[in-house]
């Protein structure tokens, strides 16, 4: 089987020929400074015939599309963005690519389809209960049970787990709440963290603009205290949120993906360390592990999305 892919994400969008667990072709287009998805439809549908055609015109089974928001899979349509292409659950992408490609369109959020992309084609193969998380701009989550993706009522099920709180004196989250993992220790807020530590103005990190998760792990291997402090605050919300993952999930397997993952030999062992602790898995101990496709995770999840591999 062959799918058209769509990743779209916070600042650009990877569009994609896949077929089984294979990436044919593959084009990114930014999305920088694009607020509503109404004006980047006509620059995706350009970039989707062209990876058609790189592909000889080949036949697609229909179109897929990654969101990073909240998605009714069901009946196709994007219902929360939190602030990103705020028109996106106004528009009717279904019709869109039924005119535009002569396609099917199924859509599901980014780390839903990143973890299914990882159960069959990375990873997770073989294991039919997982819990993955993603490090990046914000943090991303997803549940699988039972070889089933968790959706839930109203598409919120496994899918919010950047926004579990870890502290409830915190800092104000994009979503509405406090204290939030992402508003703790996502790229998004790190500046702020890290101007919040009272060594600030004395550490390198107060040179960068902004402070990002690589130049954090570069500082910190230069022996900046600062950076060292925030890593370690980090590391423990990370931590903490596997865990209530795992509590509420009961997986058997914990993916940790995210560009943050490119220093996964400090960031892993640590998770492992504190799950084998903390977590209350009187079966055994939940193995952390790395995802294994990078930002293909989510453009290889079309096949078994579009094939219904983790439906009902």
């Amino acid at each position: 089987m062959k799918a058209l892919a769509v990743d779209l994400g916070g600042s650009h969008a990877t569009c994609a020929l896949v077929e089984d667990t294979q990436m044919l072709a593959s084009r990114t287009v930014t999305a920088d400074g694009t607020t509503r998805l109404k004006s980047l439809l006509p620059l995706l549908a350009e970039t989707l015939k062209a990876i058609r055609a790189e592909g000889c015109n080949s036949n697609p089974a229909g179109v897929v599309f990654s969101f990073c928001g909240i998605v009714d899979c069901v009946r196709g349509r994007i219902l929360s963005t939190n602030g990103k292409f705020d028109d996106a659950p106004n528009l009717d992408l279904v019709a869109w690519c039924q005119e535009e490609l002569r396609l099917p369109l199924k859509m599901e959020n980014d780390a839903r389809l990143a973890l299914l992309g990882e159960r069959y084609a990375g990873a997770a193969r073989g294991c039919d209960d997982v819990v993955m998380i993603t490090l990046g701009t914000g943090i991303g989550g997803a549940a699988m049970s039972e070889g089933r993706l968790l959706r839930g009522k109203h598409s919120q099920a496994g899918c919010l787990g950047g926004h579990l709180p870890v502290d409830f004196e915190g800092r104000a989250c994009s979503c509405g709440a406090i204290g939030c993992a992402e508003a703790e220790a996502s790229s998004v807020s790190m500046p702020e963290v890290c101007r919040c530590h009272p060594g600030f103005s004395s550490s390198a990190l107060a040179t960068e603009t902004p402070v990002t998760f690589e130049k954090l792990f570069h500082h910190l291997s230069q022996g900046d205290r600062v950076a060292q402090d925030v890593v370690d605050r980090c590391l423990r919300v990370w931590a903490a949120t596997v865990v209530g993952l795992i509590h509420a999930y009961d997986p058997e397997l914990v993916l940790v993906g995210g560009g943050i993952m490119k220093s996964a030999t400090r960031i892993l062992p640590f998770l492992q360390s504190y799950v084998q602790q903390h977590a209350w898995t009187p079966w055994g101990k939940v193995n952390v592990a790395s995802a294994a496709l990078g930002n293909s995770a989510a453009l290889l999840g079309a096949i078994p999305l579009l094939e219904g591999l983790a439906d009902p």
